[in-house]
């Protein structure tokens, strides 16, 4: 074989260990975007599944019914009304 033929082999060795190089990153990357992707997806429905749950918390009737229960608050009555003076005022009179 003559010096031309022997750099063309080598030529033809390295430019084909090359496009293997080149496509094993290529399916890498492909591969980190689809997870990516996945992930994306994922984080999206877990958004969505939260949202929900906070407007579902957030209704009046679940607010009033845990007022009732677990802070034994009621509605206010005309019974009930107490009335704040400020002691300044009352030290005046």
């Amino acid at each position: 074989m003559t010096r031309v033929q022997l750099l063309l082999l080598a030529a033809l060795v390295a430019s084909s260990l090359f496009l293997v190089k080149t496509s094993y990153e290529a399916r890498r990357l492909f591969s980190a975007v689809e997870g990516a992707q996945v992930e994306g997806a994922r984080i999206d429905q877990e958004f969505k599944r939260q949202e929900a749950e906070r407007q579902l918390q957030a209704t009046n009737q679940r607010v009033e019914r845990e007022a009732k229960t677990r802070m034994r608050m009621h509605p206010a009555q005309p019974a009930h009304k107490h009335y704040v003076v400020e002691m300044a005022t009352e030290a005046a009179r």
